[in-house]
């Protein structure tokens, strides 16, 4: 595939699990499940509002590497793993994607990878 550009982070993680951030193939571009983790530390413990706007700066910053922006995403999925609080989650989703209006789920999931995190989220972007 020779059209295809992966998207690292540098984070241990992605060669150990063997992942990168973001895979652009032709004018498709994949976003992997994205936490709010930062340099190794969780960001906004107890705050899932706080972890969604973190989350989705990270994809907003991996996706100007990759030539878009939060104008091209198609889709959003947002896993959470305590469904009461969507509005917090929500709230942070509507910041980014008010205008764009993606297609989107939220489903609630029994756990993350770590128990602190609140929320994960992965996009498909689409360049015109």
């Amino acid at each position: 595939m020779n059209n295809r550009t992966n998207y690292a982070t540098g984070a241990r993680w992605e060669d150990i699990v063997g992942y990168s951030r973001a895979v652009k193939i032709g004018n498709m571009i994949e976003v992997s499940g994205t936490t709010a983790v930062e340099d190794g530390v969780l960001i906004g413990k107890d705050d899932a509002y706080l972890q969604t706007k973190i989350i989705l700066q990270k994809i907003e910053r991996v996706l100007h590497t990759a030539g878009a922006s939060m104008a091209h995403v198609v889709r959003t999925r947002l896993y959470v793993t305590d469904i009461s609080r969507w509005e917090e989650v929500g709230r942070a989703h509507g910041e980014f994607f008010r205008d764009i209006k993606p297609a989107s789920a939220m489903v609630e999931v029994s756990a993350l990878i770590d128990p602190e995190m609140l929320v994960e989220i992965e996009v498909t972007a689409v360049l015109e």
